[in-house]
């Protein structure tokens, strides 16, 4: 065999030679790394709750640090909020909480230490911190901190540590404290109201069913209050906008809550005077409603109060609120500029030139009337 042949051989045996090795070591780290991630996963804490343990959860307790400290506990079939406030809970809300400490886990394992819980947001001070309980038993006690690329951070009470959690959604145990409680007001189908009435400052507005069709009239409140007549006909009424209203208070919930609040505070105590009276009824004695609307809250929104209900302040939006403070034009049909301004295109034209567009009080030309 000649030199530079066996010179080929030599480097294609020593080529081998390496693959081999390298396959070897290869190997022999991959199988390290398995035993060692197994005996990692071995040494977490374990977390979670099974499915069966979860209907046994009688109460959890969670502290955020920029929001209020919630705690919901199941008295007999039913949740209440039992702090910040005392009130009923919001079902679904903590369904889905319950249903999330099922898939709980820790995945891997950042520090054995406490050294870094500062970094991780896991501190006290800075936590979200998850206790449930099964009776007097403790069943959960974790800490979840930042989330990252590498995934959600958290800590076990009594053990020292960072870990990655699995399945934890963030925005269940993050709630405002209104959040949890029921907020729900009222729940009807539209198509069954017959009667809606409402009562302001204005006046009393009564509006009737018959064959599903919508009828209404007007009794307007003279200067000391004292409601008048009702109107024998109602030449503009839409009854479209009986049902916009209905639509507005058949899922009637709430944006918020006035807890304590005195009826003073909240206009509540003389509803006609500050905000109004909405009454509906339903057919076959379905049942009545009566919300009484007061001041404003904030902003447009405004305190409210279920007559015969237990007595919750809640605050509306302006959406099904403002409903209550209706004048007649809010249950008209709308009419065209033009025929409100008395349809002469040649007035409006001369105004053109008399001064800027928009200006009030032109000569010979009627202000536009508010909110047009």
């Amino acid at each position: 065999m000649k030199t530079e042949h066996k010179i080929y051989v030599a480097l294609v045996v020593l080529a081998l030679l390496g693959v081999g090795v390298y396959l070897t070591q290869k190997r022999q780290k991959d199988e390290l790394a398995a035993h060692s991630v197994t005996a990692a996963s071995a040494d977490m804490p374990k977390v979670g709750v099974s499915k069966e343990d979860v209907e046994k959860i009688t109460k959890i307790s969670i502290k955020n640090a920029d929001k209020s400290d919630v705690t919901l506990e199941k008295k007999g079939e039913t949740w209440e909020v039992t702090k910040p406030v005392n009130a009923k809970a919001n079902t679904a809300n903590v369904r889905s909480l319950l249903d999330n400490l099922k898939e709980l886990k820790l995945k891997e394992v950042i520090d054995r230490t406490s050294g870094t819980y500062g970094q991780y947001e896991l501190t006290d001070e800075k936590a979200v911190h998850l206790v449930a309980h099964k009776g007097d038993e403790k069943a959960l006690d974790l800490y979840f901190g930042k989330s990252g690329s590498r995934g959600q951070m958290a800590r076990v009470e009594g053990t020292d540590g960072v870990y990655v959690a699995g399945g934890y959604s963030s925005y269940l145990y993050t709630r405002e404290a209104k959040n949890w409680r029921e907020n729900s007001i009222l729940k009807f189908e539209d198509e069954n109201a017959i009667q809606v009435s409402v009562e302001n400052k204005n006046g009393l507005f009564s509006f009737s069913k018959n064959d599903d069709k919508w009828a209404g009239t007007f009794a307007p409140r003279d200067k000391s209050g004292k409601l008048g007549a009702a109107s024998a006909k109602w030449e503009k009424f839409d009854e479209a906008k009986v049902k916009d209203l209905l639509r507005a208070f058949k899922g009637l919930g709430a944006e918020d809550f006035g807890d304590g609040k005195s009826e003073a505070d909240t206009g509540l105590d003389a509803p006609t005077t500050n905000g109004g009276i909405v009454t509906i009824k339903l057919k076959d004695n379905a049942g009545d409603f009566t919300i009484k609307v007061g001041k404003t809250a904030k902003a447009s929104s405004r305190y409210a109060v279920k007559e015969g209900g237990d007595g919750t302040i809640y605050v509306l939006s302006s959406w099904s609120a403002d409903w209550a403070l209706a004048d007649p034009k809010r249950f008209e049909k709308s009419e065209k500029k033009d025929d409100k301004q008395g349809g002469n295109p040649h007035e409006d034209e001369a105004a053109g030139h008399m001064g800027m567009p928009g200006m009030p009080g032109m000569p010979g030309m009627p202000d536009m009337e508010d909110g047009e």
